[in-house]
């Protein structure tokens, strides 16, 4: 007699399967008047009329509009015409409030430089003499849009070397810059060094993290960041040739099962020249393969492949801690064995 059950539950029970409506039959109102004298309900949990409750606020679901950039490398005339190419894929993200672009995506800077035409990978070192121009232009995009900006990544001069840092804009500033930390053999030839953390940030609505192409092929780095509260884990990438880009797209939809987040894999593609490496580019946004999502398959939107496109979505954030807490696995609960 002290037992409640809910109020779906008094609904199902008396024969209608919907709260607020009046139950439909004299059976149904006699199942009603007994459960409530049984006191399996309370009283007043079933209504046989409609009416609002004022003490009962609405919930509303905590929320993201993300949109992803599949981004097509060419040889450039100067600089206006890179960022020519970004503003006109920006205006396709109105409305969102995070947007990722790929890894190396500056890549056709390189076509400006004095050194051009070479034909060694360790020439792609001259894009680092761009990065103040390219932190001003997102510095300013961000801005004036009001949007969280992950301006892919590019490589960065520092003391012991390259490295390929991916920077967050904010419309306040950037709000979070990571050094990739596992790198390919082609990226140490030409003198590329590791960073060495793994950082998150919030940007209001969700906290973020960054695991950039090859680091999304490794547990720990996605588990680094989700130890720390990510949500969503943002996965710029520059694959070279149809098998890398599987091995990335496979691995950050693992990390997305496995913990239970959501993974943005934006990708570069394009046609090699000279030493210009080509891409190939599927971008995507990943979800769990879980009842919250309509997606059986977890790709929750999807660009065209190697053509200059733009996804954009809205992930329910919420929909995470559902899955983990009542989702038909626990794979975030049960990642680590205890």
């Amino acid at each position: 007699p002290d037992q409640h059950v809910s109020t779906r539950s008094c609904y199902e029970l008396v024969g209608n399967g919907s709260p607020g409506e009046p139950p439909a039959g004299l059976f149904s109102k006699v199942a009603l008047e007994w459960v409530q004298h049984r006191r399996l309900i309370p009283p007043d949990a079933c209504s046989t009329h409609k009416e609002s409750r004022p003490d009962r606020k609405a919930y509303v679901s905590r929320t993201l509009t993300v949109a992803a950039v599949n981004f097509v490398m060419r040889p450039l005339k100067d600089f206006k015409d890179f960022a020519d190419q970004v503003t006109g894929l920006l205006a396709a993200t109105d409305g969102a409030d995070l947007v990722v672009f790929p890894e190396m995506f500056t890549t056709g800077l390189v076509t400006l430089s004095d050194a051009w035409p070479f034909n060694r990978l360790e020439g792609l070192v001259e894009l680092a003499s761009f990065e103040p121009q390219i932190d001003k232009l997102f510095a300013r995009l961000a801005a004036e849009r009001r949007q969280f900006i992950l301006a892919g990544s590019t490589l960065s001069a520092a003391e012991d070397g390259y490295r390929n840092i991916a920077t967050l804009h904010g419309p306040e500033g950037i709000v979070l810059r990571h050094a990739k930390t596992q790198l390919l053999p082609v990226e140490q030839a030409f003198v590329t060094t590791r960073g060495g953390t793994y950082d998150v940030v919030d940007i209001g609505k969700a906290r973020v993290g960054v695991n950039i192409c090859y680091e999304i092929q490794f547990p720990e780095g996605a588990n680094a960041l989700v130890d720390q509260g990510a949500e969503v884990i943002l996965c710029p990438s520059l694959t070279i040739g149809e098998r890398g880009f599987w091995r990335v797209r496979h691995a950050a939809h693992a990390r997305a099962v496995e913990n239970q987040v959501y993974v943005i894999h934006s990708g570069a593609g394009g046609q090699p020249e000279h030493a210009l490496p080509g891409g190939f580019a599927r971008t995507a946004v990943l979800s769990p393969c879980d009842w919250p999502w309509e997606s059986v398959n977890g790709v929750i939107a999807e660009s065209e492949t190697n053509v200059p496109d733009v996804v954009i979505t809205e992930i329910d954030l919420d929909a995470l801690q559902k899955a983990r807490t009542s989702g038909e696995t626990r794979t975030f609960r049960d990642r680590r064995r205890r």
